[in-house]
């Protein structure tokens, strides 16, 4: 996840992509065995991207979102969901919420709620916060 990582530079943004395509498709295999949860965590694994590259960020935001919007049982959800997940689940969150989508918004509303009361305002402000590391 988010760390100290350096940023990838833009001549490797290939690479970054081909990683989040093989990671979409993990997922949609996820979805179809109908384990959204599992799903979540592989799409937000290593995100977000170490890059600045737009197009990478957008890719793997279609990752993510893709499986947030798979998730029916959000009170089951954080109940397999790890904790360490919580901060950049929240920017996703917030991505979400930017698109304008009405089911978008709804599920990141829905989903956001149920974080928030489990992880406590902290989330929310870590999340806003940590300008370096954008979704």
């Amino acid at each position: 996840m988010a760390g100290t990582e350096k940023f990838v530079e833009a001549d490797h943004a290939e690479a970054i992509i081909t990683r989040i395509e093989h990671k979409s498709r993990k997922i949609e295999s996820l979805l179809k065995q109908n384990k959204p949860v599992e799903a979540l965590k592989t799409a937000l694994e290593g995100s977000p991207p170490m890059t600045r590259d737009e197009r990478c960020k957008s890719a793997n935001w279609i990752v993510v979102h893709r499986a947030l919007m798979a998730i029916k049982d959000v009170e089951g959800m954080f109940s397999s969901l790890d904790p360490e997940y919580y901060d950049i689940l929240m920017k996703y969150l917030y991505r979400g919420l930017s698109t304008g989508d009405r089911p978008t918004c709804d599920q990141c509303l829905r989903i956001h709620e149920k974080l928030t009361e489990r992880a406590g305002l902290g989330c929310i402000l870590r999340s806003l916060a940590d300008t370096v590391n954008t979704v």
